[in-house]
């Protein structure tokens, strides 16, 4: 670590990446749990040599650099303190920073086989997590998670005591064979009969060390009964849900999941939503070499080869169900479990890991699915063919789901250009291609991260940042948080400067809570303050004792927040540039738990998710 980036990461204070720890004479005891966190997470940073008071770090460096970097070694390297030894010795480096002597140890993140790394002897009360600016005990779901992604063994791959190919759905099997036959009439897995089919596909399997045979987890799920397969998984649920209606009391307009009404295995879920999601597909009319019409383009390939890695990838023994939801101007996807490969590897291709690797091949069977890890680069390049937004993946960690976003919209449409012209001004046409794609991304995703830009463009992160950071200076963008919890939105009028959007105390009603057509903005008849440098700097001097800070107890923000409150509706954003918090955070942490408990009120109590809802510290004489 340089001198350069570390100072700009003690400038930015304590987040997912980064824990400072005093250490001045002996090594932290508490290091091990941050090193099991980093590790079990996306890994960081940990030095030694700075002390917080006050939520303000200062550098008071340690006194045996050589006593402690042993000290880190002896424990590092034995079983009995962490299982895995994850660092390398290039990863504890001794830094002097003004004349301080600093301990840097990086944490890389471990792999899916060196999940999880744990101390003291006990992965159960052992493994910890990185969340935001804290360590925290892994559930014992989230470990046992981990250990099955470790093993070598597939999960899909044993054999369940008990169960027969009585437990199979007859009806099932049939319509799988008359699929396989289509495509393949004259396969010699097509002769035999249902437990010789079974058995080719991995769906019954015979254990050459003990000479147990019997039905695997694989073959129950493709082609059981819905009462036999919750018996073996009671928390297996499989959920589909359209969402097109504007009405939030409406949760959908059409769902299939299990309601006795069909036989909810995977093989029939995958057929009924896959003609859901692609009956709106607009097809173009093209022949085939057989001068046959084409039925399918490259969009529907890319659905089915995210539907199916959705139910091949996902870990059946999770409490977490299979969702699938079709939106007007997305398809979202979510299963339970981890990336087992990088993220970075998914994006380029060429590299499988299935978890579930003779679901895998029973789907291949049928045309559907690739061994070879191109699935995801199809799905890339249907999107690049319609200029629509890059498709997303997320590891959400603290949930155990991967999520895949395929966003329907283009690009640039003309009517996003025109509103970001509005609201950029004349600058807009000097920028730069990625300055273009990072407000239409701040346009369509509200709050954006580095991280989120990275999956829409092959620039440096570096890169993004200082573009992120002379957006911001330019007045083209917004910036909330810090570190990792950084996120940038575009302002919130034409007017770069959030000022005038600051509310007088309101004394009457509303004169109209219309929006604008083409964004959620408060129209001009609405009670706004106008611009005042000196109002926005009185609220910033309320939120002053929270204000840049890192760490901060969350009864200290509370008060913060009722106090900025105190004379008017303030929005989340409002409340996020004032208090220099994320608005996420904010809402996520706080804002919510303050309605609940009546402290703050809504300036639409009966429209929860009004675009322009507003906070104010509720009075005692209301």
């Amino acid at each position: 670590m340089d001198r350069e980036f570390l100072l700009e990461q003690l400038s930015i204070g304590e987040n997912e990446e980064l824990e400072c720890k005093a250490s001045q004479e002996h090594l932290s005891k508490d290091v091990w749990e941050t090193v099991s966190a980093f590790a079990n997470t996306e890994g960081g940073y940990i030095i030694l040599g700075i002390s917080e008071k006050k939520g303000k770090f200062a550098i008071s460096g340690v006194d045996n650099p050589e006593k402690q970097q042993k000290e880190f070694w002896d424990n590092h390297n034995n079983p009995r303190k962490l299982n895995v030894p994850i660092c390398k010795s290039s990863d504890v480096t001794v830094e002097t920073i003004d004349e301080h002597l600093l301990i840097v140890i990086r944490v890389p993140k471990a792999t899916r086989t060196q999940r999880p790394v744990y101390i003291n002897q006990n992965p159960l009360t052992g493994t910890y997590k990185r969340n935001y600016e804290g360590d925290y005990l892994c559930t014992q779901d989230e470990v046992r998670q981990m250990l099955r992604d470790a093993s070598s063994e597939p999960q899909d791959y044993g054999i369940l005591k008990n169960f027969s190919l009585n437990d199979l759905d007859p009806e099932t099997l049939k319509a799988f064979r008359q699929r396989f036959r289509s495509r393949e009439p004259d396969h010699p897995w097509l002769a035999g009969d249902d437990q010789n089919l079974l058995f080719q596909l991995g769906g019954w399997r015979c254990d050459r060390n003990t000479g147990e045979q019997g039905l695997t987890l694989a073959g129950l799920l493709m082609f059981g009964r819905e009462r036999s397969i919750t018996d073996a998984f009671p928390n297996y649920h499989l959920d589909y849900q359209e969402k097109f209606s504007d009405n939030p009391e409406q949760r959908w307009t059409h769902r299939i999941t299990l309601d006795g009404k069909w036989e909810a295995n995977l093989f029939n879920f995958y057929y009924r939503v896959y003609g859901r999601l692609t009956q709106d597909l607009d097809v173009p009319f093209q022949l085939d070499r057989d001068a046959i019409r084409k039925g399918e383009t490259h969009v529907h390939e890319a659905l089915r080869e995210a539907l199916a890695n959705t139910i091949i990838h996902a870990d059946y023994l999770s409490t977490r169900p299979i969702q699938v939801t079709k939106f007007r101007d997305r398809f979202l996807f979510a299963n339970p479990g981890r990336l087992r490969i990088p993220l970075e590897s998914l994006y380029e291709g060429g590299l499988s890991d299935a978890r579930n690797p003779n679901l895998q091949k029973m789907f291949q069977m049928l045309g559907i699915g690739d061994k070879a890890g191109s699935g995801f680069p199809k799905i890339l390049r249907a999107w690049r063919e319609q200029q629509w937004f890059t498709p997303l993946v997320s590891e959400k960690l603290n949930v155990n789901l991967i999520t895949v976003s395929l966003p329907t919209v283009s690009l640039i449409p003309e009517e996003i250009d025109k509103e970001l012209r509005s609201i950029v001004g004349e600058k807009y046409r000097y920028l730069s291609e990625l300055d273009r794609m990072i407000l239409v991304l701040a346009h369509r995703l509200g709050d954006i991260n580095n991280t989120d830009i990275q999956c829409y463009s092959k620039q440096h992160p570096r890169d993004i940042g200082d573009r992120l950071k002379d957006l911001v200076e330019s007045g083209c963008l917004q910036k909330y948080g810090h570190g990792r919890g950084t996120y940038y939105s575009l302002p919130d009028t034409a007017s770069s400067n959030l000022l005038s959007l600051i509310q007088l105390p309101v004394s009457s009603s509303l004169n109209s809570d219309r929006l604008t057509e083409s964004s959620d903005r408060l129209t001009e008849s609405s009670d706004r303050l106008t611009e005042s440098s000196d109002r926005l700097e009185q609220l910033k001097a309320v939120a002053e004792p929270v204000r840049s800070k890192g760490k901060v107890n969350p009864k200290q923000m509370q008060d913060a927040i009722l106090k900025v409150c105190q004379d008017a509706f303030l929005t989340q954003q409002q409340l996020a540039e004032v208090l220099d918090r994320s608005p996420h955070t904010l809402r996520r942490r706080y804002l919510q738990d303050l309605v609940k408990k009546g402290l703050l009120e809504l300036r639409y109590p009966d429209k929860l998710t009004h675009p322009a809802q507003a906070y104010r510290t509720k009075r005692d004489s209301e």
